[in-house]
């Protein structure tokens, strides 16, 4: 199938899509990322992943295996992933992601697309916001693969999906916060939180399940607590949420934050915190926030 409905690589090679899916159920995935999962000869993706994308058969449905992967690159045995036959007749190499083989994995990309094959490495979200467009380029750098193609698809994030389900709270100026400190200390993430708050950026914090609570102080000492602070789980993901309750959204402040244990499930949990200019706005529907790009208002349009 390779370069059916996606660019070619050149003299040969296929090419290597690191391919954003948003939340990962198909309404809330771009065509472009639908399109490149569909026609690529080998998809790489987590069990939970293929689980959404075949959902509309954006991936074809776990009976259409007919064969085994041959064995290859760097992966064996059950890992080295099934060939599925799509209504059209045409064959697709599916491969199971896991954090522990990411390394390997990237490098098996790298040979498919040196034999022509289209690889579609399926990320969360969007490659370039913590996911994982920094490890094929690093990987890339690391075994010089400098002839292997690579192409961004991007995808919804969670702070763009959250947003959305809250209203109209990213209108100024914002920025994003990883929590996790698995690469980089808590005191580098102190700084960058302090300076986000005293810059006056609505802030949005990833990977909450990390210290939560003590990043929501750091930023009590710089923004007042009557501040309006929404709380998202699985944006985008409906009943298919990772969390007990799935999708959900909450909105407080930034003073009560962290009485909301419950609401901060894991890995699907994200924290919106306003500024000193985000309103909660209410209509016939429900709660919403919002933060007003510059001050506007109407007669500013």
């Amino acid at each position: 199938m390779a370069g059916s409905d996606v660019s070619d690589g050149a003299d040969g090679l296929g090419t290597l899509y690191v391919v954003g899916i948003g939340p990962g159920l198909p309404h809330a995935m771009t065509q472009r990322a639908k399109d490149v999962i569909a026609t690529a000869d080998c998809v790489i993706a987590s069990t939970l992943y293929q689980e959404f994308l075949r959902r509309d058969g954006t991936l074809p449905p776990e009976a259409a295996e007919v064969e085994a992967a041959p064995d290859g690159g760097a992966t064996a045995g059950d890992e080295a992933g099934t060939v599925l036959e799509r209504p059209t007749g045409d064959r697709q190499t599916l491969v199971r992601s896991t954090m522990g083989r990411q390394v390997e994995l990237a490098r098996e990309a790298f040979e498919r697309v040196r034999a022509g094959e289209d690889v579609a490495h399926v990320s969360g979200g969007d490659p370039n916001v913590y996911g994982k467009s920094d490890l094929l380029y690093t990987m890339a750098e690391e075994d010089e693969a400098y002839d292997v193609p690579i192409e961004i698809v991007p995808g919804v994030t969670a702070a763009l999906g959250g947003a959305a389900n809250l209203g109209a709270p990213l209108s100024n100026d914002f920025c994003t916060v990883s929590l996790s400190d698995k690469w980089r200390g808590w005191e580098e993430i102190e700084e960058k939180l302090r300076a986000a708050a005293i810059s006056g950026f609505v802030i949005v914090l990833y990977n909450c399940w990390r210290d939560y609570e003590r990043a929501i102080e750091v930023v009590r000492e710089e923004r007042a607590d009557d501040v309006p602070v929404g709380i998202i789980n699985d944006a985008g993901r409906g009943d298919a949420g990772r969390n007990r309750d799935d999708e959900t959204q909450t909105i407080t402040t930034l003073g009560a934050a962290t009485d909301h244990d419950e609401e901060v499930g894991g890995m699907g949990t994200s924290i919106l915190i306003g500024t000193h200019e985000t309103t909660v706005w209410e209509n016939d529907y429900g709660n919403h926030l919002v933060t007003p790009r510059g001050g506007r208002d109407v007669d500013d349009f």
